[in-house]
């Protein structure tokens, strides 16, 4: 049975950091990433990360904020947060792509990131 399991959400003070995790499990992935949901407001992708290569993509509205990263000996991706501001406060999401050039096919449960001013 395929699972994303995030972890690491919560509450923080803008301009603070939280670093959110991602544990797969049941198969690997050609692509993991992150995506979030703030109320009232369509999905947005945040971040992706070829899991062979490594090669990484962020939305711009994180550039210089925002990384990407993974362990392939725990199969888990994480996202570090920096600089948050309240406009980062969302459901995130962690997803994966079976191939490489497909969609999203695998989704977490999500985790709250909730940024207070």
């Amino acid at each position: 049975q395929v699972q994303l399991v995030e972890s690491g959400g919560g509450l923080v003070q803008a301009g603070g950091s939280l670093r959110l995790s991602c544990a797969a499990s049941g198969r690997t992935f050609s692509v993991m990433g992150w995506f979030r949901q703030a109320p009232g407001k369509d999905r947005e992708y945040v971040a992706g990360i070829n899991w062979s290569g490594g090669n990484t993509f962020r939305a711009v509205s994180v550039k210089g904020r925002f990384t990407i990263s993974r362990d392939s000996a725990k199969n888990t991706v994480y996202l570090q947060m920096n600089s948050l501001k309240p406009e980062d406060t969302a459901v995130y999401y962690c997803a994966a792509k079976s191939d490489l050039g497909g969609e999203y096919d695998y989704w977490g449960q999500g985790t709250q990131v909730t940024v207070s001013s």
